[in-house]
């Protein structure tokens, strides 16, 4: 009953954080200049992914590897496959020309740096400290570019050289700024609040049916650590804010693989070491997420409704897998062969077809 009341608490904080984070931090994107999709790829990603980095951050200082680096790995394929999968089937997403130019790129250089990374086993603290410096440029880069391409405090322009008669935009969103800046702060306490009382209840449930760690890790602890990116980017996708829907989830993802897993390689007392399932299974999968994004996103600049049913059903048949896995189940072999030679391939070849007809298109 205790676990019950505990998943019931958390999943309201995880309601009411979320509201008032998406409200606060689109609000707070037109105070300095900042666009929405910004706002959603720093403040809100970087918020909503603290869970992740918190649970990482503490199993890696712990010696719980395989947990710190299943998280990560798992939330990242739970974030495209599951987030923007329900985001789409409530609402078509549209997708900002930057996030396919810029975001998408860099989400797939981050996840194959990794992947390059841990090629001998392990994650060392001075590659852990490369990751956050990269994390540290990267956002100082999007606050510039941005800034400068939406005119914002660095505009010459000022409240003196306006004329008398053109009220002061600016001036009237600074005078809100401490509430804006009250609806992030709580807003973001009550989602790292409520994901840690349902990932503490969701473990209680896993351990209760038998499951082993590795897979608590990349699956019960990896949802329940992004919930946070569930409710927001779910709730921002009902407000019509589909920048921070979409962009939520690829900065998420960014800043899990290089601040999540950077601080957990720094903090951690050894080297972060990976079980050979995880190197040869669990982040290719991760890749090959992060890569599906990019003809998918491009391809009218839309996530569909078919789409996002396809991302679900790819999020429930890997679920599948690490659970017949752990089980050692009868039906492991057959289930993996029927993915590998028949469904994975025909998603490849109906990705490659859709990439090339939009490109006829554009160029036609």
């Amino acid at each position: 009953m205790i676990t019950l009341l505990l998943f019931a608490l958390g999943l309201t904080l995880l309601i009411v954080g979320a509201q008032m984070l998406v409200h606060g931090a689109s609000r707070l994107a037109l105070s300095f200049g900042i666009s929405p999709l910004v706002v959603g790829l720093t403040i809100v990603a970087f918020g909503t992914s603290s869970p992740e980095m918190a649970v990482s951050v503490q199993s890696a200082w712990s010696g719980k590897t395989d947990m710190a680096v299943a998280n990560v790995v798992g939330s990242n394929v739970f974030n495209v496959l599951f987030i923007l999968g329900l985001s789409a089937l409530i609402t078509p997403l549209l997708v900002d020309r930057q996030l396919i130019r810029q975001e998408v790129p860099l989400m797939i250089g981050a996840a194959l740096l990794f992947a390059g990374l841990t090629l001998d086993g392990e994650l060392s603290r001075g590659e852990g400290l490369l990751l956050c410096v990269l994390l540290a440029a990267y956002t100082t880069f999007l606050i510039v570019q941005s800034r400068r391409q939406n005119g914002g405090p660095d505009d010459t322009t000022t409240d003196l050289d306006r004329p008398a008669s053109e009220p002061s935009r600016t001036r009237g969103l600074d005078d809100r700024l401490p509430v804006q800046l009250a609806l992030i702060v709580i807003g973001l306490a009550a989602l790292v609040a409520g994901s840690d009382f349902m990932v503490d209840a969701a473990i209680v449930f896993a351990r209760h049916l038998g499951m082993s760690e590795a897979v608590i890790g990349l699956t019960v602890v990896a949802a329940g650590t992004s919930l946070p990116e569930v409710a927001a980017s779910v709730t921002a996708a009902l407000r019509g804010q589909r920048d921070i829907a979409v962009g939520n989830v690829v900065g998420s993802n960014i800043f899990n693989l290089l601040g999540a897993l950077g601080l957990s390689a720094v903090a951690a007392p050894h080297a972060l070491s990976l079980a050979p399932a995880m190197l040869n299974f669990d982040i290719p999968v991760m890749v090959a997420v992060c890569v599906a994004c990019l003809p998918i996103f491009a391809t009218g600049h839309l996530i569909a409704r078919w789409e996002g049913g396809l991302f679900l059903a790819y999020y429930v048949a890997y679920t599948l897998y690490l659970i017949l896995a752990a089980k050692e189940h009868d039906a492991l072999h057959d289930y993996a062969l029927v993915m590998k030679t028949i469904v994975l391939p025909l998603t490849a070849v109906t990705l490659a077809l859709i990439s090339v007809r939009h490109w006829r298109r554009s160029t036609g």
